[in-house]
């Protein structure tokens, strides 16, 4: 039997990889690299806002508590429903300063229009005065008709049976129709509104036989007969802004496309809003048929009826 009491046993311990090898390491890095994005993230948006916001965040860490403490009140922005901490800044600096300036324009604007809206009642009733003292108005009071509508003072002279305001098939002005307007320009002067006119026909078809002139060209041509005689009556030509012919297409008597009060001129005193719409290329189009505004209302905000565009030239 062998002896195994002296035999030599040999053990080889493996050791472990060295720790750089490893890869727990990395994603410590990786942590800190989050972290140190988040960091700079943090920076920079605290950098792009408003000192008066960064206070507001600094104090309301300094003291969450507060606004439970207190009921919220003189903490954060003072319209908000979630209330922050911090000393109200809504009215001192940043985005909140802008907010305001927004309701003054608004504010101002308002009054602004309010204040056009008094100055153009206040021109209707002087010329309705004149109309009542006037002996050469009085007589033709019936075919002075006077509202606001929503572009402005509207001052409409119409025809009557057998008294027409020119001659027939016509752009002459009849000598009474040109004495109204010279003594309303001046009046219509005082104001530095821009000033629009319309003419209009009733729907009997214009005697020309085909040769091109309808009642289209004789509408415009006699709205420029009257900001002739306005003109010429001493009303600043700068002031004219708008001069259209609209046949019958808009007639006075919906009911009777004949009547002799379809026959008119109608001259709008416009308000400031019209007067951008037409330069801003808004709707610049002459209703003459606008129902009057009810006294207070703000010019120039409501819905415009439609012109009947597809009303014949007749």
């Amino acid at each position: 039997m062998a002896d195994n009491s002296n035999q030599i046993v040999i053990k080889k311990i493996k050791k472990g990889g060295h720790g750089h090898h490893g890869g727990a390491w990395k994603l410590a890095y990786a942590d800190f690299v989050t972290a140190m994005m988040a960091f700079f993230l943090l920076m920079w948006l605290l950098g792009t806002t408003e000192p008066a916001f960064r206070q507001g965040i600094a104090e309301y860490f300094k003291d969450p508590w507060k606004p439970s403490r207190q009921g919220g009140p003189n903490t954060g922005d003072a319209t908000s429903v979630i209330k922050g901490g911090g000393e109200d800044i809504t009215q001192s600096e940043g985005q909140v300063k802008l907010t305001d300036q927004g309701k003054e324009d608004i504010v101002g604007e308002a009054a602004e229009s309010e204040k056009e809206m008094e100055q153009l009642e206040a021109l209707k009733e002087k010329i309705e005065r004149m109309i009542e003292t006037s002996p050469l108005l009085t007589q033709f009071q019936n075919q002075l008709k006077i509202d606001i509508t929503q572009e402005g003072l509207r001052i409409q002279i119409i025809d009557s049976e057998g008294r027409p305001m020119f001659n027939s098939a016509s752009a002459k002005m009849e000598g009474y129709a040109s004495e109204i307007l010279r003594q309303i320009a001046p009046v219509i002067n005082e104001l530095p509104n821009k000033i629009s006119i319309a003419g209009h026909t009733d729907a009997k078809p214009f005697p020309g036989k085909g040769q091109g002139y309808t009642n289209w060209e004789l509408s415009a041509d006699r709205a420029n007969s009257a900001r002739k005689e306005l003109i010429k009556s001493g009303l600043k030509e700068e002031k004219m802004m708008r001069v259209v012919g609209l046949s019958s297409s808009v007639p006075y008597v919906r009911e009777d496309p004949l009547a002799a009060t379809n026959r008119r001129i109608s001259i709008i005193v416009m308000n400031k809003h019209t007067a951008e719409e037409i330069i801003t290329g808004g709707s610049g189009i002459d209703i003459s048929m606008q129902k009057p505004l009810d006294k207070g209302a703000i010019t120039g905000q409501g819905m415009v009826p439609a012109v009947n565009k597809a009303a014949s030239a007749l």
